[in-house]
């Protein structure tokens, strides 16, 4: 009897109170729904043991023109035969994959025999990786592409990136992939190949390279210095402006948790435990760095727009330096790979013996041959 006297007198208390404040319900509700919508925001998928976090989303910053040392780069874009060769990957079965302007393709470096090729819609090839499960990634300036070695087919691409020119890429120690582009960077599935978040308010703008260091952080190289980003949450904790040069081209961890960036006015070493810049390599001031990599040796060769270096890294002399390559601009650098050093510049590809350090053109992905 009072459940169903408190009944009518809820439903005569709805009428009284009429059709005014139900719209104010109802838009306070519909304002709540709105402010919640799944595309305000994205959630970073992490282990269960990394901390999750919620990222805006926002508008990609605006652009920046192209590098000094891109602008002439940038030109041959109109070139309709390009034999740039921007970068190397070996792959865990012993195969080294080469990206070029020309397309992808993957080489037998014991003897520069080509195993596969791979036809891509966008032939602007920037950058490359293989995942824990041995997948190929590539960047082009159209997007980003999952490659599977075994058919050799695309078996997923993803365009919702800040921008789809991907300039760098690298797989972070829980195996997830990170994409930069000249807009910001992004972090990709790489199972799905969906875009789990992004940081697109990048201090520096432009991902142009990326290591890991000791820790499992991500060091990103941009257009004013370096940053450091939390892989588990993508959130930036650093940054070391003001270096020599201001734009990192290239950056790479050596053994003892140092970084080594190339710039546009030579080769530095920063202490990211200080975020202090310990040694300017002397015989590198004033070149523009373009490439870095060590080998298993623990020398570090550095690719220039004016040659190839092998460095002593506990003092800075020139131990070797590398002539006759098929253009003295460096783009990409794999050593001991096949018993060889691999080399690619703005005019193809080139191998150097490890005996003698004589570099040959390859005859498929040079201008120049011998």
């Amino acid at each position: 009897m009072n459940g169903s006297l408190g009944m009518k007198r809820l439903n005569r208390g709805k009428a009284s109170w009429g059709n005014a404040a139900t719209r104010v319900l109802l838009g306070i509700l519909l304002g709540a729904l709105l402010s919640a919508t799944p595309g305000d925001r994205v959630q970073a998928q992490t282990p269960s043991d990394s901390r999750n976090s919620v990222y805006p989303i926002e508008p990609p910053p605006p652009g920046r023109d192209p590098l000094p040392s891109d602008r002439a780069l940038q030109d041959d874009l109109s070139i309709q035969e390009s034999y740039r060769v921007s970068v190397l990957s070996p792959d865990y079965e012993g195969g080294l994959w080469v990206g070029s302007w020309q397309g992808v393709a993957r080489i037998d470096p014991n003897t520069g025999r080509i195993l596969a090729r791979i036809g891509l819609p966008e032939t602007t090839v920037e950058a490359m990786v293989e995942d824990k499960v041995g997948r190929i990634w590539i960047g082009t300036f159209d997007g980003l592409k999952r490659i599977d070695p075994r058919s050799s087919e695309i078996t997923a691409e993803n365009f919702t990136l800040p921008s789809n020119r991907v300039q760098s890429l690298l797989i972070d120690t829980r195996g997830y992939l990170w994409a930069g582009g000249d807009r910001g960077l992004a972090l990709i599935s790489p199972d799905e190949g969906l875009t789990m978040t992004t940081l697109r308010k990048l201090p520096g703008i432009s991902a142009n390279a990326m290591t890991l260091d000791r820790n499992g952080d991500l060091w990103v190289g941009t257009l004013d210095g370096l940053v450091k980003v939390e892989t588990a949450s993508a959130f930036v904790t650093q940054r070391i402006a003001d270096l020599p040069g201001e734009t990192v081209n290239a950056l790479v961890t050596d053994r003892f948790g140092n970084l080594w960036a190339g710039t546009p006015e030579g080769l530095i070493v920063i202490d990211p435990g200080t975020n202090r810049v310990t040694r300017s390599v002397t015989p590198m001031r004033g070149r523009n760095v373009t490439a870095l990599s060590f080998d298993d040796d623990g020398g570090i060769w550095a690719g220039t727009e004016r040659g190839l270096f092998r460095i002593n890294p506990y003092n800075g002399a020139v131990i070797d330096e590398i002539y006759n390559l098929p253009s003295s601009r460096i783009l990409s650098i794999s050593p001991d790979t096949g018993n060889k050093l691999w080399v690619g510049t703005t005019e193809g590809l080139a191998w150097v013996s490890a005996s003698t350090s004589r570099a040959r053109a390859h005859e498929t992905f040079s201008r120049v041959v011998e």
